[in-house]
């Protein structure tokens, strides 16, 4: 190690409480990607750990949309959009979604906040599941928009760079709801 000094004071960690699992530091590609993407996904369900189901709907700030309620919604609908319809090529519907109302995932938010997060968790169970079968990270699915193929390996990284962002949002909108901060 380098002289420079270890730092003494770091940001708290978020939930002390949460089940989040480190990600291996070291490890071959599929082991660190799959990982770090399990690791954002326990981030993202432990910002929204604890809030009172009718906050969960509270938006932001305007014009933003966005809420927690409707940050796991359009999760849900990545989740199956990418693993699930582009990579495995199931026929099944989109979540949260169409052509004459792209928005659902953060307008409509009539429904349970329970059941958007029961629908987010079978998609990551549903997404692990087609990962774990993929013979190898250069297995390749079909871009629905270009009919060109993708890797799961760039998947893998889309979807963590996809709940990096989200869990930026749900950071903000969590310390606006009960002022809970932490990383």
């Amino acid at each position: 190690m380098s002289g420079s000094a270890v730092p003494q004071h770091f940001a708290p960690r978020w939930g002390q409480e949460s089940a989040r699992v480190d990600p291996p530091a070291v490890g071959g590609e599929r082991e660190v990607l799959g990982g770090v993407l399990e690791w954002q996904r326990a981030t993202f369900e432990s910002k929204c750990a604890g809030v009172e189901p009718g906050r969960l709907s509270e938006r932001g700030v305007a014009p933003s949309g966005m809420s927690l309620h409707g940050l796991v919604r359009h999760l849900a609908g990545v989740e199956r959009w990418w693993f699930r319809i582009q990579f495995a090529g199931e026929d099944v519907p989109l979540l949260y979604y169409s052509d004459d109302d792209p928005d659902q995932d953060f307008e409509a938010l009539e429904g349970d906040p329970a059941e958007a997060f029961a629908v987010w968790r079978a998609e990551c169970e549903r997404s692990r599941e087609i990962v774990a079968a993929a013979e190898s990270l250069d297995v390749t699915g079909i871009r629905k928009r270009t009919g060109e193929p993708i890797a799961l390996r760039r998947i893998m990284v889309d979807m963590i760079a996809e709940y990096a962002r989200h869990n930026g949002h749900a950071d903000l909108l969590r310390e606006r709801i009960d002022g809970a901060t932490g990383w």
